[in-house]
């Protein structure tokens, strides 16, 4: 029990460290090429939000400090790996080392896939021309493509390589989905990602994305997947060290490069802690970020124009009504951690 826990808080620790290290380098490079967005948001949006949101803070704010953090997962998983092949003989060297076949490597090569291809969003927005760099719907279509492929790749690795073709029912046993696993896995990324549009305020997804992972390391040391908990404990210390500096005002914000690759990575660690439909509570400020577009959407689709919210996602809601984006992002911070604590106990009673 303690050498899993040291396992698991030792990497932890070193990820917290190595991104609180690289950032003041990491930052320097931001600004020196000016790696934020060059057309604001204001010009594809109301009134209401122009309010309450600074045009000159936008254009000036670094957009890819998610390179933080899955850089700061990279070295740290890379450096416990070449221990182990540099000391074989070493068991403490061996047991160290979290990056293995059936547990993390998926995980791993999905954070660092996801990222890659939100860096070169974030990059075209950065420094593209035309529709493409706006962020215009013919985009998000293609972003959205990009997302599909890649969980498909995943899903046919779970399929096929894992023998995975059932989902965990709380309470119920398991639910055999058969081929149909392919594209509900699909579905639960897409879902999941989704729910980045929470990145939009300081401080915000860095806090709720922390807490989820802390989470999800929590579940997986229960269910005994010492090698996932580790891995998620990474990514929520390196997510920390990227709040250290995303706290009002912002040195940058995580941008594509940090929400896809975390939300995609995060679909699919819940797969294999079996917990998939704990994700919804475990993660629900990104249920109701995303849930709250969705339905803005379709009322005004469907009802003339009508709006359920002053603006959405929901977080930009209520500074509309008046609150402080400070007040905001910690009251969305305690829900985290109460909707964490919540699915930690069902998936712990359920199975």
């Amino acid at each position: 029990m303690l050498a899993n826990l040291l396992k698991i808080f030792i990497p932890t620790v070193l990820s917290f460290i190595i991104g609180l290290a690289i950032t003041p380098i990491a930052t320097h490079f931001f600004y020196k090429y000016k790696m934020w967005k060059k057309v604001s948001r204001n010009i594809t949006t109301g009134s209401e939000f122009q309010k309450i949101h600074n045009e000159a803070e936008e254009l000036k704010t670094p957009r890819v400090g998610g390179i933080i953090i899955w850089v700061s997962v990279l070295f740290t998983t890379v450096i416990f790996y070449l221990i182990s092949i540099i000391l074989p003989n070493s068991p403490l060297a061996l047991k160290m080392n979290f990056l293995s076949r059936n547990q993390t490597l998926i995980p791993f090569f999905t954070l660092l896939a996801g990222s890659l291809i939100g860096l070169w969003d974030d990059l075209i927005q950065i420094f593209g021309h035309g529709k493409f760099a706006h962020d215009d719907k013919k985009w998000r279509i293609w972003k959205s493509l990009l997302i599909v492929i890649l969980s498909f790749l995943i899903a046919i690795w779970f399929f096929y390589k894992l023998g995975m073709n059932s989902i965990h029912i709380p309470f119920g046993g398991y639910l055999n989905l058969g081929i149909l696993f392919i594209p509900f896995f699909i579905m639960v990324a897409l879902a999941t990602f989704s729910g980045g549009v929470i990145d939009g305020i300081d401080g915000l997804s860095g806090g709720v994305l922390g807490a989820i992972f802390t989470a999800y390391a929590v579940i997986a040391f229960t269910s005994n997947q010492i090698d996932i908990a580790t891995f998620s404990g990474v990514i929520a210390g390196a997510t920390l060290a990227f709040l250290w500096f995303n706290i009002p005002p912002a040195r940058f914000y995580m941008g594509e490069t940090g929400m896809m690759g975390l939300t995609l990575t995060l679909a699919t660690i819940a797969f294999l802690t079996d917990s998939v439909l704990i994700l919804p509570i475990v993660a629900f400020p990104l249920v109701i970020s995303s849930a709250s577009v969705i339905l803005q959407l379709l009322s005004k689709k469907w009802r003339g124009g009508k709006k359920i919210f002053k603006l959405s996602p929901i977080h930009h809601h209520f500074e509309a009504l008046g609150w402080p984006s400070y007040k905001v992002t910690m009251r969305f911070w305690v829900l985290s951690i109460m909707f964490a604590i919540i699915g930690i106990i069902l998936a712990v009673i359920s199975h």
